[in-house]
């Protein structure tokens, strides 16, 4: 899959909430490779059916999932991560949503990566389980600024570091935590890994995430850096299920 990142503005994420009300849920957004397609109906059509069938069972119960179909040139492998407050029918859906629509984004490609904000899903026929996804990033930025950036920065950076510090060394990989920054206005966080990553794995993938943050979100009043094998976030509000 090649490297992209991407900076969305706030007006888009407006519009995609309007979207969203209308029609659902929709991708934040997705990447196919166009290094390896295959043909309908061949082997690795129906091994990748299967993984992803798989994953949709697999995943809601625990909030991921991983596995491989397959073997040598026809073999697939993949994982599927809901967010960590997501509950097993929502998790469900945003599964079985991104197996569909990610058919149809990237119809015959052999590898593809799609976001939700309730999950993600990721399959490849190059095995990457285990390994941390250094090429697939993307940013989301609220376009508001705050009024004090430079302390600003400092408290996310401190909050989002000790963050990534926690979910390293859980199970579920997963943290969420918040920072008072005066007497009315809290910092509200998140670190997730997905949970093929081993705790350093997960830290310095969180650590590379959070060094990304000065070129999509200084001085902003929220913003995320998305990855193929983690994601942080910030915003001024809560976000997450208590």
């Amino acid at each position: 899959m090649s490297s992209l990142h991407f900076t969305f503005s706030i007006y888009l994420l407006t519009f995609a909430l309007f979207l969203q009300t209308i029609f659902g849920d929709i991708p934040l957004y997705n990447i196919c490779s166009s290094s390896e397609n295959f043909t309908t109906n061949d082997q690795y059509e129906s091994n990748l059916r299967k993984l992803l069938g798989n994953l949709n069972y697999q995943t809601p119960s625990l909030g991921f999932g991983l596995g491989s179909v397959g073997w040598y040139q026809y073999q697939t492998y993949g994982i599927a991560l809901c967010r960590g407050d997501v509950a097993a029918a929502d998790c469900k859906a945003c599964v079985n949503d991104a197996s569909n629509e990610i058919h149809k984004l990237c119809p015959y490609d052999k590898g593809a990566i799609i976001w939700y904000d309730n999950c993600l899903l990721k399959y490849s026929n190059k095995d990457f389980l285990g390994q941390i996804d250094n090429e697939n990033w993307f940013y989301m930025s609220n376009v508001q600024n705050v009024s004090e950036p430079t302390i600003f920065n400092q408290k996310t950076r401190e909050l989002l570091s000790q963050l990534a510090k926690d979910a390293s060394f859980t199970t579920k990989k997963y943290a969420v935590g918040e920072l008072e920054l005066g007497k009315s206005t809290k910092l509200y966080g998140l670190a997730q890994c997905t949970w093929d990553l081993s705790t350093i794995e997960c830290l310095q993938c969180l650590d590379d995430a959070i060094g990304q943050l000065p070129s999509c979100c200084d001085g902003k009043e929220g913003g995320r850096v998305i990855g193929g094998s983690c994601n942080i976030r910030y915003e001024i509000y809560p976000f997450v299920s208590a």
